[in-house]
């Protein structure tokens, strides 16, 4: 493959230098960057402002992610560089990937899909768990110009067919079987019940057996993964990186809509090579040899950007853990993952730490574990609690650093530059915009707030390379969802305020600023004091609706494991603690003790659904929950209370 080589790009200036260089000529900026990334042909303009919903990035410049990832480290001379460390407390193996030994498995796997008609711009689906095949799928699909839609495994048959009616895929790539801790999810009768359910038909399915489950094969559809993939290299079987436009789609990643059509959010090979280029050296400060541990799922965006595009795009060595914060086996799992394989920077979750923080308050599993080579903690995905950030602060003994994102952004937004040289931490804020980010607080008028004022996040435009240029095949709901609410800027559906250093702080979704008696109260605020209280591992405010007043705030709270207090002694303090902190004004009188919450599998609290059940009305199950049990378990906790 011919083209510009990459250069190195490693930081040489501070945020503040390096941010400003980006706000005086965003162009030269971006080109800069770009010179980090092996490109077909080079772009010779950053932007071009006609083209598109906003623009798009790198309009002129040809590319193939999958050679960024894998062909360039080999031909450098990296190959033999471990790449992916598969590691499965759930089923108790573990694995160790060469460059070289990928690039096999992905250009055979391409060779196979090539064979089955797939081709550039086809859509091919992947269903499949924590398992190295899940990254052999999606690169493989980037070698030959095809797109990804990855549907988190074991999600709902329904769920499934509304993707599979929207993407159209070709052909879709799964495994027999997720392995959770206690138990086995079988993925095949959800896959076959969502294909009766979708309109649009896959000409193929390719079916990789697991050791756990054999599944039933359909005659004219399915294929065995494993079957096809020995014939390709019997046969000597390869395929080369397809050359495709930067703007040209790399894949699809379904978030929910709130009509229950889910939003295909779109994301481009160039622009997005380049900003996870940026962040790896600028945020997370991990660089080629050495080992990041994100711990979510290739099905969510960290998962595709933080598992395996860019620490391979960077030489990194990634590890892909099949497993949980607690549980397996327990609430050292992490500890044990960054000591043996030599960690320098982890990505989870907050929920991932507050889990931690409720079975082991004390740190205790930590014991024995070398945590040498461990640089820094990076926590995304929901709003990071001051004081779970304290607590692990204290335990670690290393940077902790909450940094926000969407799955629309495709890359941090605001951050603590970690390769730029950190900044002073206010615990609440995860600190600054990163460079290519214009981030305004605006009232809802659309104009800006003072500083300190709440109001409503906002991106101005355009968006930096690697967000989302559009939906998929959807411009019209892009706009209307994303860019009518604020003209000229991207609304985040996000809440919070900037305080007079530029600190942005998010106190969560625009839905969660609560009305009480007219007064605009975040429950991200009234929150932080609940978590405060020695005696709480975690916690959720919403607003319940409230005859007099609108709405009142009910907080729900799990107590840490071996709590000596009662719940009603704790449920007492904390209205105290929420006058005392944020005053009458917050009119917080109820707090009710509950055994968990109900989440995501990514593990977001679904606080719009408590709401709905303390308001007595109807919801829809959501499609992304871990555990639907928990959500009779908080009903008959709220009519015990003579709520809901």
């Amino acid at each position: 493959m011919n083209g510009s080589h990459a250069a190195s790009t490693r930081p040489a200036e501070g945020y503040h230098e390096t941010y400003a260089s980006w706000q005086a000529d965003p162009e030269a900026y971006w080109l800069d960057i770009a010179k980090g990334i092996d490109w077909i042909r080079p772009p010779q303009r950053a932007f071009d402002a006609g083209q598109g919903v906003y623009g798009r990035w790198f309009p002129d410049a040809t590319c193939n992610t999958c050679f960024n990832a894998l062909d360039r480290h080999v031909r450098d001379g990296r190959g033999g560089q471990v790449a992916l460390i598969h590691d499965s407390p759930v089923t108790g193996t573990k694995a160790k990937l060469t460059y070289a030994q990928m690039l096999d498995e992905v250009s055979t796997l391409a060779a196979v899909l090539k064979d089955l008609g797939v081709g550039k711009g086809d859509r091919v689906i992947i269903y499949i768990p924590m398992i190295p095949e899940a990254v052999f799928a999606m690169l493989a699909c980037a070698r030959i110009g095809a797109v990804h839609s990855v549907v988190f495994g074991g999600f709902a048959a329904k769920e499934l067919a509304t993707r599979i009616d929207d993407a159209e895929p070709k052909v879709i790539l799964t495994a027999t079987c997720g392995v959770e801790p206690t138990r086995v999810v079988e993925y095949k009768p959800l896959l076959d019940a969502a294909i009766a359910m979708s309109r649009h038909k896959p000409d193929a399915c390719v079916v990789l057996n697991r050791p756990q489950v054999e599944a039933s094969m359909h005659a004219t559809r399915d294929r065995n993964w494993r079957a096809l993939v020995a014939a390709a290299k019997a046969a000597g079987r390869r395929a080369e990186c397809v050359e495709v436009a930067a703007t040209d789609p790399l894949y699809i990643l379904y978030t929910s809509g709130t009509t229950g059509r889910p939003k295909g959010v779109v994301r481009d090979n160039g622009g997005h090579m380049v900003v996870l280029k940026a962040t790896m050296d600028q945020l997370f400060d991990v660089g080629p040899g050495e080992v990041m541990f994100t711990a979510s799922d290739v099905g969510w965006v960290v998962g595709h950007g933080y598992i395996v595009y860019a620490p391979l795009i960077q030489g990194a060595t990634s590890v892909l853990y099949e497993g949980k914060p607690v549980g397996t086996p327990d609430p050292g799992a992490f500890w044990r993952v960054i000591a043996e394989h030599g960690v320098k920077v982890l990505f989870t979750a907050p929920t991932a730490f507050r889990a931690i923080r409720k079975e082991d308050p004390e740190g205790k599993h930590i014991a024995g574990h070398d945590l040498s080579r461990f640089k820094a903690l990076f926590l995304a995905g929901e709003r990071a609690d001051p004081e779970t950030l304290k607590w692990a602060e204290g335990l670690l003994k290393v940077p902790v650093i909450d940094h926000w994102w969407q799955t629309e952004s495709g890359s941090p937004i605001v951050g603590d530059p970690l390769g730029l040289g950190l900044l002073p931490v206010k615990h609440g804020s995860p600190t600054v915009p990163l460079p290519g980010w214009d981030v305004q607080c605006l009232d809802e008028g659309g104009r800006p707030v003072a500083p300190g004022m709440m109001g409503a996040i906002v991106l101005k435009l355009p968006l930096p390379p690697g967000a989302l240029p559009t939906l998929w095949n959807d411009d019209a709901r892009f706009r209307e969802a994303y860019l009518t609410t604020y003209p000229g800027y991207y609304n985040t559906s996000d809440a919070g305020f900037i305080d007079a250093d530029g600190y942005v702080f998010i106190m969560g979704r625009t839905d969660d600023i609560i009305n009480v008696a007219g007064h605009r109260l975040s429950t991200g605020g009234m929150e932080e004091v609940l978590a405060a209280h020695p005696a709480v591992a975690e916690c959720a405010v919403v607003g319940i609706r409230d005859a007099l007043k609108g709405e009142q705030p009910c907080g729900f709270v799990v107590l840490k494991a071996g709590t000596s207090q009662s719940p009603a002694e704790v449920e007492k303090e904390l209205v105290a603690l929420v006058r005392e902190r944020i005053g009458p004004v917050a009119a917080f009188k109820i707090a009710v003790t509950v055994n968990r919450l109900p989440k995501t599998r990514s593990g977001k609290i679904l606080r719009a659904t408590m709401k709905k059940i303390a308001d007595g009305e109807d919801y829809a199950m959501p499609a992304t929950i871990e555990d639907p049990a928990v959500l009779d378990e908080i009903d008959s906790v709220l009519k015990g209370r003579g709520l809901g």
